[in-house]
């Protein structure tokens, strides 16, 4: 059975939600743009497990009836447990930019790049219990030594009041875990075709690694019909590029 690298990561994100040595994740939200995400909560969902899912851009069926303003509040108050957040670089302390490359202000005018913008990432990644990270391009370009602007930091000094940090960093090759008392990355498991030396050569950041590396599992059959028939039912109207792209599902006419 052929499996695409969505679906690889989805069960991945999936294992990661439902991983015992964090805190529960009762009450999880999806930004903007995320189906793999999506596809994760759903495949926990669609397991029987008893997660609130609040999706911000689902079309129908929305819980934020004032959008990402309802969604910061509700974090503001703790009853938010897990989100994700991506980066258009992401360096080995974890910390996130989504500002831009170059110097700033001026940023592109000036030969660097512009990336979307932080939004809401940093208080979510302050006043969120988990943060997985997730980023399905794998290279130096995006995984760097430093990044150029902190929009969302890793860590912070003591002192500094944040409820939690990240958790993991899932890419298209390979899991990362994170480890905020010496902020720093370790090698959780290599996706396969992966090693530690393919790793290292497509990552900015050092990071640390243990003398065997499992490699990620393969999402099991069970999990494969969920994602490919209940879920992929629950994200169709939402994401239907993604559908019909991993699962080759469309909407109906």
């Amino acid at each position: 059975m052929t499996i695409k690298l969505e679906e690889r990561l989805a069960a991945t994100l999936a294992r990661l939600i439902l991983d015992p040595a964090a805190p529960p994740a009762r009450h999880i939200a999806v930004g903007a743009a995320s189906p793999m995400p999506a596809a994760a909560c759903w495949l926990v969902k669609k397991q029987g497990h008893p997660i609130r899912l609040s999706l911000l851009h689902k079309r129908s069926g929305n819980p934020f009836s004032e959008g990402s303003r309802e969604l910061f509040d509700l974090t503001g108050q703790g009853r938010i447990d897990l989100f994700f957040l991506g980066g258009g670089q992401i360096d080995g302390q974890a910390n996130l930019n989504l500002v831009g490359t170059g110097e700033w202000p001026g940023g592109s005018a000036q030969g660097g790049v512009r990336f979307p913008g932080s939004f809401g990432s940093a208080f979510m990644y302050f006043m969120t219990p988990r943060t997985i990270l997730f980023r399905e391009e794998h290279s130096p370009r995006v995984l760097v030594p430093q990044v150029d602007n902190i929009s969302a930091p890793g860590v912070s000094a003591p002192g500094v009041f944040r409820r939690g940090t990240a958790q993991a960093l899932v890419t298209g090759r390979c899991v990362f875990a994170f480890h905020p008392d010496r902020a720093r990355f370790s090698l959780a498991s290599l996706h396969p075709g992966e090693t530690v030396e393919s790793i290292r050569a497509a990552t900015g950041f050092d990071f640390d690694v243990a003398e065997e590396v499992p490699q990620t599992p393969d999402p099991t059959e069970a999990e494969l019909a969920l994602l490919r028939g209940p879920v992929c039912d629950e994200m169709l109207e939402t994401y239907p590029e993604f559908c019909a792209r991993v699962f080759d599902r469309k909407l109906a006419a």
